[in-house]
């Protein structure tokens, strides 16, 4: 990194296309962040381009006039995720035509169930893919080393950049702050006991969203610890009940 010799932040630090008018910028990754911050070079008349080091899946974020989350949470109530996920692939299709024409593979794996096994999460376009489309938003491959204010791919080509911007994802800091040993691990900050039965820990200790499965991971964990308050406010309100007493006798 002392090498490209040029500024390089993580998408954390990141606020603004403000700051990067008019200069040439390199994001390092696919997901959601990666695609948001391109899109947001592009508005403030930067020249983004995206790093992308793996097959991903890009869905529109309404289907069918719902919010594909919201679609999709409502269609595995009634199917299974394997025919879920190929009515969102379908969709996506017809929406949003075959992104590997720009850079973009799709996994084998359908969107839900590569989520479930892996936690990776499918992108959700909010408009990023119309400036691939249009050229606006250059894909490249990984990236073989930095040199000065220029980037070296693997497929050999040499380009100049003024910033690189990692959105390479985030690590849990909770067990920084967090003086508990038993529910979060330490290597990873993530709750010991596999998913799904991290989300409750000792002395009402619970957590939400650290299950890798993104918004659906979260409202399932949400869920079980709802279920758990009130399982928890009807045994206590049970035992603050008074015993009914006699009437005194005449």
């Amino acid at each position: 990194m002392e090498d490209f010799g040029g500024p390089i932040k993580h998408t954390s630090f990141y606020k603004s296309g403000e700051e990067f008018r008019g200069k040439k910028v390199l994001v390092v990754g696919c997901g959601n962040s990666g695609m948001e911050v391109c899109l947001d070079l592009c508005d403030h008349t930067a020249t983004p381009s995206l790093v992308v080091r793996d097959t991903v899946h890009v869905l529109p974020r309404e289907m069918l006039g719902k919010s594909t989350f919201g679609l999709s949470m409502w269609l595995l109530k009634w199917f299974p995720i394997g025919v879920v996920d190929r009515l969102l692939l379908m969709v996506s299709r017809l929406m949003l035509g075959d992104t590997s024409r720009f850079g973009l593979d799709r996994p084998i794996m359908g969107p839900l169930r590569l989520k479930n096994f892996s936690g990776k999460t499918p992108v959700l376009d909010v408009g990023t893919l119309a400036k691939i489309k249009t050229g606006h938003i250059k894909i490249r491959p990984s990236i073989k080393r930095l040199r000065r204010h220029a980037v070296e791919f693997v497929d050999g080509r040499l380009e100049n950049f003024d910033s690189i911007i990692l959105a390479t994802g985030y690590r849990s800091n909770v067990p920084s702050w967090l003086k508990e040993g038993e529910m979060f691990g330490k290597a990873d900050g993530l709750p010991r006991r596999p998913f799904p039965n991290g989300w409750k820990g000792e002395n009402g200790l619970y957590a939400v969203g650290f299950t890798k499965r993104g918004l659906l991971g979260a409202s399932m964990d949400a869920k079980r610890i709802a279920e758990d308050i009130e399982r928890c406010w009807r045994a206590e309100a049970k035992l603050c009940t008074p015993t009914p007493q006699s009437p005194p006798s005449t």
